[in-house]
C-alpha cells in the first residue's frame, strides 16, 4: 500500500544527499548527507532511513550528458538503483539530474545566504529534494 511518502536520493561516490517527500502535499524537504567511506555505500544508514520513513518508492537522481549520454558516474548510480531495489524490494524511480548540483548551490548561496562551507555541508541534501521535487512534480501532472 502507498503510504505516499518517498526517499530521494543524489548519489556521489563520496556523499549521498537524501530527502523526503510526500505525495498528498507534493513537497520534497532536505533530510541529511551520508558520507561514504572509501566510496562504498554506508547501508546501515539507508537501512535506519528506510526503517524510519517506510517510503513507497525511492527516487534516485541519474546525472548525464546535456546530450543525454552517460558521464563517467552515470553507470555507477544505475548501479545504487539496482541495489537499492535488491536490497529493499521498492519500486526505484531514475529522475535526470541534470544541473540539480548547480541549482542548489546556487539556491543555498545566493537565497538562503550559507557561507561556501555551509554549502558543503548541505548541497547534496538539497540536490536530493530537487530530484524528489521534480519526480513529484511530475507525478502530480500525470496523475
Amino acid at each position: 500500500m502507498d503510504n505516499g511518502t518517498y526517499l530521494g536520493f543524489d548519489y556521489g561516490t563520496h556523499k549521498i544527499g537524501v530527502a523526503v517527500g510526500q505525495r498528498i502535499t507534493r513537497t520534497a524537504s532536505p533530510l541529511e548527507t551520508i558520507r561514504s567511506e572509501k566510496k562504498q555505500v554506508r547501508w546501515k544508514a539507508i537501512d535506519r532511513l528506510i526503517e524510519t520513513w517506510r517510503p513507497a518508492a525511492l527516487i534516485v537522481g541519474i546525472a548525464c550528458q546535456p546530450d543525454g549520454q552517460d558521464n563517467p558516474v552515470t553507470p555507477l548510480m544505475r548501479k545504487f538503483c539496482r541495489q537499492l531495489e535488491g536490497r529493499y524490494h521498492l519500486p526505484v524511480h531514475p529522475v535526470n539530474e541534470h544541473l540539480t548540483t548547480i541549482e542548489s548551490k546556487r539556491w543555498l548561496f545566493d537565497e538562503a545566504n550559507l557561507s561556501a562551507n555551509k554549502v558543503q555541508e548541505y548541497n547534496d541534501q538539497v540536490a536530493a529534494k530537487l530530484i524528489l521535487q521534480t519526480w513529484l512534480n511530475y507525478h502530480e501532472t500525470a496523475a
